[in-house]
Formats: C-alpha cells, structure tokens, sequence
C-alpha cells in the first residue's frame, strides 16, 4: 500500500465537543494502519497533549498571520519537511476517513501522475467518543451515511495529492474560506487532474457549531475569509468540486462528461486554466455573474463591518 501522511491543524481541544469529535478523527486516520502517518500542527491548547495520547506526530511552530491564525503554506511547507511519504493529504481535523480513501488512491495513482483528489463530504451528529478498532468501519460506515445529508458541492474537506505539488501557496489563514477554492483553482491551472471522488470516497463529517470563533459567526464571514480572497487574486479563482475534471465513481476513473452547463463553466474558466491570464479571467467572471458580483460586494462589506467590530472590542 502507497504510504500517504495524514495532517492538519485542530482547533483547541478545550470545548467538550470539539475534543470529542477530533479525537474520533484521529483515531478513524489510525485505524488506517501503517501505510498512513499523521501530523498534528499548531500549539493551540490541547494539541500537544493529545498528540502524545494519540501517538501521532506534532509539530508547534507554525507561522501565523496577524490575526494569530495559523497559516496554509506554512502548515504545508512543515509537514512536507517531516514526512517522507509520497502524497499528502491535508484533512479537517473533524473528518472521519475510512479505507475507500486509500482504495482510491491506489487506482488513481495508477493512471494519472499529477492530482488532486477532492470529493463532497457527509454531514452527521456525532457527540461521543467512538469505539474505533480494526474493522470498525465496516458497520458504522453505512449506518451514519443512511441516516446523514450530503454536504453542498461549495466547500472542500480534504485535499490529495503527489507531495511536489502545491509548493507555493499564498499565506492563507486556516479555517477560513476560499483556500480551499484557491487548491482545485490552483490545480486546474496547472493541468493536473482534478478528481471529484464523491462517488467512491466516502468521508463523515462530525457536526459542530461555531463558538470557536469569538463572535459565533461562519467562517466564510470572518474577515480572515476577505483577506484570504485578496490573496487567492479575486472572486474568480473561487472553484468547486464542479470544476473537477474527472471523477471516480466505484473505483472507475473517467473525464467529466460535458453538459450544457459544464461546457459553459469550462469557457467562463479558459482564461485562467489555459491562457494564465487573470484581467480576461476576471472580465469573464464579471460577465458570466453579474448577479454574483452584488453578492460579493455585500459579503465584502459584511466582512469589513465585522473586522471594524473587532478592533473596536479589542480597543474597548
């Protein structure tokens, strides 16, 4: 089995829930055995501690933005320094994987060489510790995924890939939106083969709320989330798991068949994928979302009004 590393930055283990669900995450990338190792990195209260208990590797010092948020190149450039494993996969530390994962990767990487694998998650409530031992999958998987909701194509929860690949990425905050965009937007411009693995991968997403943010607010409206979109150069790189390529339905690798609508996305982005020219590829977005662009200007404005409220508490 290809050895692959498992890594990400957790939240803070101090909230009884939040605790729960990570330590379950942990344990379910364990249980995957010995072709997998994984990385903890940040120094966040807990993390430490549960690094040790958890026998997993740890990594502290990682770079922050002047929020004190860790950052995504850093947590990246770190790990791809500690491990020697041959892909990468960046995970939210609330994600439970199972097997498929490396099932998939075994028949991908035999037909393709640059990648990154992507697919839609599934939402459930989980708020106990599991019982997480060899072959616990084989039972607990199918019974949460009858009873969960398929997340929306809009975000992504993990990201596999070669270890060469994303090499450079901006200094994005963690935790907030559109890094996540930026990876699949980055990936297609690079032609690597984008696979939409929702039909095969089958990865549990343990429900939570957001009290870890200090004003209870989503994360696409933190005003990291606007920092982070000036990074990625504009509303424009901000791709989905509908911009994948190819997808891998039962273990079946195949390119992406061309409807009306993804014929029309595939124009809307040939000036960022093919041409690497981002004026045309902002002019295109303008275009073909005029009705998006006041979205964006609202949301814009929201973040701005809350980054305001912040300095003022922090002032106060």
């Amino acid at each position: 089995m290809t050895n692959v590393t498992l890594f990400t930055a957790p939240k803070p283990f101090t909230d009884a829930h939040i605790n729960v669900i990570q330590r379950n995450a942990i344990q379910s990338w364990k249980a995957l055995g010995s072709a997998v190792d994984i990385w903890l990195v940040g120094d966040e209260p807990g993390v430490e501690e549960a690094a040790r208990e958890l026998q997993v590797g740890y990594i502290p010092q990682v770079l922050r933005n002047r929020s004190g948020t860790p950052r995504i190149d850093s947590i990246f450039n770190l790990v791809r320094e500690k491990s020697r494993a041959d892909y990468l996969c960046y995970v939210n530390a609330d994600m439970l994987i199972f097997p498929d994962m490396l099932l998939a990767l075994e028949e991908v990487r035999a037909r393709v060489d640059r990648f990154l694998i992507i697919g839609r998650r599934w939402d459930a409530a989980v708020t106990e510790l599991l019982d997480i031992k060899e072959g616990w999958h084989q039972q607990f998987q199918p019974a949460t995924l009858a009873t969960s909701k398929l997340h929306r194509a809009a975000g992504s929860d993990y990201f596999l890939f070669p270890r060469a690949e994303f090499a450079d990425i901006p200094a994005f905050a963690v935790g907030r939106a559109g890094w996540d965009n930026w990876m699949i937007y980055k990936a297609r411009c690079e032609h690597m083969a984008v696979i939409n693995a929702t039909g095969t991968i089958k990865v549990i997403h343990q429900n939570h709320d957001f009290s870890h943010f200090a004003n209870g607010r989503i994360h696409r409206l933190q005003p990291e989330s606007a920092e982070n979109m000036r990074l990625a150069g504009g509303r424009y790189t901000v791709y989905t798991i509908h911009d994948a390529n190819y997808q891998l339905d039962n273990y079946s690798l195949q390119r992406v068949r061309l409807n009306r609508w993804k014929l029309l996305r595939e124009i809307v982005i040939f000036p960022a994928v093919t041409l690497h020219c981002p004026w045309l590829a902002k002019l295109f977005y303008a275009i073909f979302n005029s009705k998006r662009l006041l979205k964006d200007r609202q949301q814009a404005k929201e973040a701005q009004r809350f980054a305001k409220e912040e300095q003022n508490e922090k002032r106060s």
